[in-house]
């Protein structure tokens, strides 16, 4: 019992006027309540500044990722300039926030990436209000993809970039009980700065969609997919959409950053890797005096072009024969030992867990070289039973990823044995895996799957798939009798016992 909330694109076109990519469609926020064996749907676009300008305008006028929008050539020149260009130069993002459902306090926000989350209520789905970040705390980016512990306080990181003091990435918490009794004070009011890092280069911030967290330490990964500051400040006049202003640097490094969660103080050792992209932690946790973490990886940045939809429009075929460069996503664990001296040996392995291979090598210099251990090849959207989030773990579910931006399986993946169970159906496209545990459950898979399934198939209605978490055997589906669109992530609120 208790509700699956979703997030993502569900309108492409306003009027005339069409957006360019998939992460640029307007959120449509849906509900699947689960009481008495029955499934109930419900869905509502959330009604942000952004969706509610465009549909008085009957046009896009707000520009996202992906699509970059001007003034109606028919407004008054003068005027167009002054109201609209200069005020390009520093970037007033969108709050069409269409990627995920996150909680601060006991507040829902609908969220991206952008300095702006958009409360809801979780039974009605009706749109509370907007919320800027900026407000509570100096940030112009925030991730979509926070993390909560055993109290239910939240964590979460962003950056600071143009006009807010030295730019910097920022770690975070919202407490627990940050909402007020009279539940009309924004929970981000009692944010909790824990610290802030600077940039390794100043004017090229990593980019990051998600960070790692075990029980003493956040884990952020510093890749070299960059975000190029000038041109994205300048992006408006020079004609192009701010997805372009991210950019791989394949001969940079990556560097992993372990910050205390309770001082704030980072560990003074230099971790690296190859150069890599990341967008999805699967999850994190301490051993023997190691951090390990596990995550999505790529070698190059290519992902986000699959999602133009003008790509997303081909058949799997056509994708193929024009996309052969594209790098397979590859869940990855890397292993950082925590006590490392300039004592230490050079040239060894200071990794002593005997269950993987990775390895964090000692240079000369001091620093620490990792190389990973390969999960497995083709998972994307990981998921796990949070209640192992930053816990030794042995399972996470996700998305099978096989040429083509449509998953067509959803599969589990056992770390212990490096092996899988899928569930596949022809014409159909499950959403993320979510896990939801058996009451009183004490194994680490004892529950159930929930994924929201679409199909190309006219004669298949969409419907909502339940799965034996252990066996990955259907339990149950329930129909739904209307449209219902792919999305993105979300979250299971479980019905108060």
């Amino acid at each position: 019992d208790g509700t699956l909330l979703r997030n993502g694109p569900g309108l492409f076109s306003v009027g005339d006027s069409e957006y360019n990519h998939w992460f640029d469609g307007s959120s449509l926020i849906h509900s699947f309540t689960f009481s008495n064996g029955e499934v109930s749907y419900r869905s509502k676009f959330l009604k942000s500044d952004t969706y509610k300008r465009n549909i008085k305008a009957n046009r896009i006028v707000v520009s996202e990722f992906g699509t970059m929008v001007y003034p109606d050539p028919c407004k008054n020149i003068f005027a167009r300039y002054i109201s609209t260009h200069l005020s390009n130069i520093v970037p007033n993002f969108t709050d069409n926030n269409l990627i995920n459902i996150i909680r601060y306090g006991n507040d829902y926000y609908a969220s991206s990436e952008v300095n702006y989350i958009n409360q809801i209520d979780p039974d009605t789905l009706e749109t509370v209000g907007r919320v800027n970040y900026r407000n509570h705390i100096a940030l112009n980016l925030a991730t979509a993809h926070p993390h909560y512990d055993d109290e239910g306080n939240t964590y979460n990181m962003g950056t600071t970039i143009i006009g807010l003091g030295r730019p910097k990435y920022i770690i975070f918490k919202v407490p627990a009980k940050a909402t007020g009794k009279e539940q009309k004070k924004p929970a981000l009011r009692q944010v909790q700065q824990i610290c802030s890092i600077p940039f390794r280069s100043a004017l090229f911030p990593g980019y990051f969609h998600s960070f790692g967290m075990t029980e003493n330490y956040i884990v952020f990964v510093e890749q070299p997919f960059k975000l190029d500051i000038v041109k994205l400040a300048t992006a408006y006049f020079r004609g192009v959409n701010w997805g372009s202003c991210l950019k791989f640097d394949e001969k940079d490094t990556t560097l992993f950053h372990i910050i205390d969660r309770k001082t704030g103080k980072k560990i003074s050792a230099h971790y690296y890797a190859d150069a890599l992209v990341v967008f999805h932690h699967i999850n994190a946790y301490e051993e023997n005096g190691h951090v390990v973490f596990d995550m999505i990886t790529y070698k190059d940045s290519n992902l986000y072009n699959m999602f133009y939809l003008h790509n997303m429009k081909k058949d799997t075929n056509a994708f193929i024969q024009t996309n052969q460069d594209f790098s397979p996503p590859v869940g990855q664990r890397f292993v950082l030992p925590l006590d490392v001296h300039k004592e230490s040996p050079k040239g060894t392995n200071l990794v002593t867990l005997t269950d993987t291979s990775a390895e964090a090598v000692m240079q000369e210099d001091g620093s620490v070289y990792c190389k990973p251990d390969n999960i497995f090849v083709g998972m994307e959207l990981p998921g796990i039973n949070y209640k192992f989030n930053a816990r030794k773990y042995r399972y996470f579910y996700g998305s099978k990823l096989e040429w083509s931006p449509h998953p067509n399986k959803i599969a589990k993946v056992d770390i212990a044995t490096r092996t899988h169970l899928e569930w596949y159906q022809e014409n159909c496209y499950p959403s993320e895996p979510v896990f939801v545990a058996s009451p009183g459950a004490v194994e680490e898979d004892d529950g159930v799957i929930l994924s929201s399934v679409v199909s190309s198939d006219p004669d298949i209605t969409p419907f909502m798939l339940v799965l034996n978490a252990k066996t990955f055997e259907e339990i149950a589906r329930a129909s739904i009798p209307t449209t219902v669109h792919m999305d993105l992530h979300g979250l299971f609120i479980p019905d108060a016992v």
